[in-house]
């Protein structure tokens, strides 16, 4: 599939709600740096979904640099909301997994080096690997998705593959935005918007996520193709100064601002034709 040749975000009418996936990792990064209990992943996932997130996210890594296993079966049998578990493609994730059967799983690349996740998945370079690997997930009820960069043959692979879902690495992005580089920061936006359509297209949901803040999200946002973003670290930060509540609150009431503009001009645009 060709990708569009504007960088404006194609109009779809009655484009649909868009979802907000609270990352609590760096909770327990908090918690893990002292030990103990406090501060608690599971009370903030609780204030987050009353703050009206719709799911919360939580990456299991094979070092437990921050969620560690017994978050993962305190959240499943809190059900505040749908469980993402964001995991790297392992036996041990696989086997984790199918037994705590979260509603649903995002596949992402890990290094033991690095801070925080680098990049998307490659998955045009494991198709092999990744085909019976999501297989079995979806097998088991749960839905998944790829975190992936947005590249055309990242994009058709993970249609390849069967999932259900990708998520959209917008990093790259964000860099930019927080910087200032308009130029390189509308190339990303146009990679997004081009590759959600894409992605779209080819029968999968679009998510995205990662350095997703108060000022950049809007762009975001207003692709209508995307509909669910996952959003952490940003939120975990300013849940300082205002606190958890406040902070998702404010996110949840930037991203709806952005997608009511969206439907405004579908609105505009059917009555013009």
């Amino acid at each position: 599939m060709t990708a569009r040749a504007s960088a404006k975000p194609r109009r779809l009418k009655g484009a649909p709600p868009i979802r907000l996936g609270i990352n609590i990792d760096h909770v327990a990064t908090l918690r893990n740096a002292r030990g103990g209990r406090n501060p608690d992943p599971v009370r903030a996932a609780k204030l987050a979904v009353e703050a009206g997130a719709d799911n919360i996210t939580a990456h299991l890594r094979e070092d437990r640099r921050h969620i560690t296993d017994e978050d993962i079966a305190r959240l499943t049998a809190a059900k505040l909301a749908p469980l993402n578990l964001e995991m790297a493609v392992t036996e041990e994730m696989l086997s984790i997994a199918l037994r705590v059967k979260p509603h649903a799983s995002c596949l992402v690349p890990e290094r033991r080096q690095e801070i925080t996740t680098e990049g998307g998945l490659d998955v045009a370079g494991q198709v092999d690997t990744l085909t019976p690997f999501v297989a079995k997930l979806r097998r088991a009820g749960i839905q998944v998705a790829l975190f992936i960069d947005p590249k055309p043959e990242q994009i058709e692979a993970s249609a390849k593959v069967g999932t259900d879902a990708i998520e959209f690495h917008t990093g790259t992005y964000c860099l930019a935005a927080t910087k200032g580089n308009r130029r390189r920061s509308e190339r990303e936006l146009k990679r997004l918007a081009d590759g959600a359509c894409q992605a779209a297209g080819l029968g999968l949901e679009v998510h995205a996520g990662h350095g997703l803040d108060y000022d950049n999200v809007g762009p975001v946002a207003s692709i209508p193709e995307i509909v669910e973003l996952n959003i952490g670290h940003y939120l975990v930060g300013e849940a300082i100064f205002v606190g958890l509540a406040a902070s998702v609150a404010r996110m949840r009431t930037v991203m709806d601002r952005a997608r009511a503009k969206l439907r405004h001009s579908d609105t505009e645009a059917s009555l013009e034709t």
